[in-house]
């Protein structure tokens, strides 16, 4: 799995990049195919310094993406994270449905 972080308009601290790195191999426990993660982090508004993190799963025939705000870069990552793993289960729930319905 490839992980790829981009900050907008600001240079992201190494902390705050390792943190990325850690929560989004959470997510290979959900599913063992994915290619790529990317991570786009920026401001929304400077004024009201709301920070916003956009994540995008590559699964092989398939794209996951979740977008988060919040005040702070490591919650909205987290909130992010949290909803690409709901993402996942479904899908994989999906795939099992689909599997016994063509097994009967």
């Amino acid at each position: 799995m490839k992980i790829k972080i981009t900050s907008r308009k600001f240079k992201a601290k190494d902390i705050l990049k390792e943190f990325i790195e850690d929560e989004a191999k959470r997510l290979e426990r959900f599913d063992d195919g994915i290619l790529d993660v990317d991570v786009v982090l920026s401001f929304i508004h400077n004024k009201d310094s709301i920070k916003n993190a956009e994540i995008k799963v590559k699964l092989p025939k398939k794209v996951l993406v979740a977008n988060e705000s919040s005040e702070e870069f490591t919650k909205s990552v987290t909130l992010a994270v949290e909803k690409l793993i709901r993402q996942i289960k479904q899908l994989k729930s999906k795939k099992k449905s689909q599997i016994k319905d063509e097994q009967f």
